[in-house]
């Protein structure tokens, strides 16, 4: 009976559907092949389309220090949020799910540090007639480090963020310069090498209308799984900052559509075949990564971990201790540090 309790009055109307009126009108608008791709534009800060959910504005606290300067960067359809600050190279974080945009620490100190929402998730724009795949992200972020002229990246990337960084990186090798990673996706994934809670919880959620029920209606990911990833007990200010982009059902779509693009078991299809092209991309290229191993892991577990640090070239690894998925939360010092100190080092090489 909780599971299935509004969260809002503007979501009550939903709960009376027949499901198969609610499942048409989730449903993600589709484009025919051949309708060309919206062309990048710039407009001004305040424009929005009609069709675009703006989300509240909540700093987020655990890992977002003082910020130089905070503002909305206009990339194909929406505006999407942006936090910089730093000079130097540009390091990128693209976050998970249902996270947003955060600086690392002490990575500004010594380069440019850009960190920026997913499209749908945080501050940036939520357009109703976005599916959320991944194939949209993907373009986004393409488009946003366009729309800055970004050279030279270093990508910082965690859980879906890194699908969509190793992604870019496999089709834009010239303009990366590393890859620093954790909890990630490195190769395609099966349900039998899940933890045994992930594996029986993700089948479910992947199918509707179980998984409309769970993570829209009932938003399990931000009231039971961001709490069980993470070892320490996160703030009631933090939790607030987590929740406020997704007040409503319908604010809900990104966060519930990220589970359905993960490649499990071979499917989806296209996905799947991404994922292996930029893993076998990533066993033979000289870009040099940076491995933050936490210990059990969820996407990334013991075997997982060798397998990197067996499969993949001029890779550093750095053995962070105890750490489930959402690994920033729990020490985000270390991570900095490490982070600095491996870039440095590959900085020095490259003179």
């Amino acid at each position: 009976p909780a599971l299935l309790a509004a969260r809002s009055p503007q979501d009550a109307h939903l709960l009376r559907l027949p499901l198969r009126e609610v499942a048409a009108r989730r449903a993600p608008v589709t484009c025919p092949r051949t309708a060309p791709r919206p062309r990048l534009r710039t407009l001004a800060p305040t424009a929005c389309a009609d069709n675009v959910m703006r989300a509240p504005h909540v700093r987020r606290l655990t890992l977002s220090r003082p910020r130089a300067y905070c503002r909305t960067q206009q990339v194909r359809e929406g505006a999407r949020l942006h936090v910089e600050q730093g000079q130097g190279k540009p390091v990128l974080s693209l976050h998970g799910n249902p996270a947003s945009c955060y600086i690392i620490p002490h990575v500004a100190k010594v380069w440019r540090a850009i960190a920026v929402d997913l499209i749908g998730m945080g501050k940036s724009d939520k357009p109703d007639d976005l599916g959320y795949t991944y194939d949209d992200h993907t373009r986004f972020v393409s488009g946003f480090i366009k729309a800055l002229d970004l050279k030279d990246i270093t990508l910082v990337i965690h859980d879906w963020g890194s699908l969509i960084g190793f992604r870019y990186a496999h089709e834009h090798e010239a303009n990366v310069r590393g890859i620093a990673f954790m909890e990630a996706s490195v190769r395609p994934l099966n349900f039998k090498d899940m933890p045994l809670d992930t594996r029986i919880m993700l089948p479910v959620v992947r199918t509707f209308p179980f998984g409309y029920l769970l993570i829209q209606v009932g938003n399990i990911f931000l009231s039971k799984l961001l709490h069980e990833m993470t070892l320490r007990k996160l703030a009631k200010e933090e939790i607030a900052a987590y929740n406020a982009p997704f007040p409503t059902i319908k604010s809900r779509k990104p966060v519930a559509q990220f589970p359905l693009e993960v490649p499990f078991d071979g499917k989806p299809v296209k996905n799947h075949s991404t994922v292996a092209g930029y893993s076998e991309w990533l066993k033979v290229t000289q870009m040099p990564k940076l491995f933050l191993k936490f210990s059990p892991g969820v996407l990334i577990n013991k075997d997982m971990a060798a397998w990197i640090e067996k499969s993949l070239p001029n890779i550093t690894t750095v053995d962070c201790g105890a750490g489930k998925h959402f690994v920033q939360e729990d020490d985000p010092d270390l991570i900095g540090q490490e982070i600095v100190a491996w870039m440095s080092a590959t900085q020095s090489k490259k003179k």
